[in-house]
């Protein structure tokens, strides 16, 4: 059994690890600007310089590291570099929100029950790329997003909210994603707001949430 947080202060220092446009990071920024979440967005680390998040990060004004993957010789050293940027923020939780990589094993088992994810499926179903795609392919009537915390295998880790959206005759890949994306900001707020508040606790693959 693992309560996940793990500190008593309320007021907890959130980085975010991004590759795109960030608009789930947003979605945080937001939400601890009308007061959802008792939190502080400290850092956001990116692999991507081109993107669209680190715009967001300066607007917010909110510091960022970018560790750029294609200027390490191998992914060894791209992710001693990551893990040297995340020590470096000093956060309680990381959020992964559109970060196109899969993270490595040792800082999975360092920041386990402290790093979280965002998914656009109902998973266990659809795991990985092109997630809206695969579900529209496979004929569901339902698809939607999770927010899980991460282990060592790829959109595995036990699951904290999830969010369903119907699938519409006239879906396209485009149109069903907006739809989740909607469901996501909101899901994510939840999960993030419920680990500021010490109110997840981990046991096994359930996560359980506090009263």
């Amino acid at each position: 059994m693992k309560k996940a947080g793990g500190a008593d202060s309320i007021m907890k220092r959130i980085a975010f690890i991004a590759s795109g446009r960030g608009s789930n990071f947003q979605a945080i920024i937001d939400s601890i600007a009308n007061g959802f979440i008792q939190g502080e967005c400290v850092r956001l680390i990116t692999d991507n310089p081109g993107a669209y998040a680190i715009e967001r990060s300066k607007n917010a004004g909110i510091p960022v590291s970018i560790v750029e993957f294609g200027s390490f010789e191998s992914k060894d050293r791209y992710e001693e570099q990551l893990m040297v940027e995340m020590e470096r923020c000093d956060a309680d939780l990381f959020v992964l929100a559109g970060y196109m990589r899969i993270i490595g094993k040792e800082i999975v088992r360092r920041y386990y029950g402290r790093m979280i994810n965002i998914h656009p499926a109902l998973l266990p179903s659809f795991t990985g790329l092109h997630a809206q795609r695969q579900a529209l392919e496979y004929g569901v009537k339902v698809a939607g997003c999770t927010v899980h915390f991460v282990d060592e295998n790829m959109d595995h880790g036990p699951i904290i909210v999830q969010r369903a959206v119907d699938v519409h005759e006239h879906d396209d890949e485009n149109t069903l994603a907006g739809r989740i994306l909607e469901e996501e900001h909101n899901a994510l707020a939840v999960a993030v707001k419920l680990f500021c508040e010490d109110k997840l606790r981990i046991e096994g693959r359930k996560v359980s949430v506090l009263i």
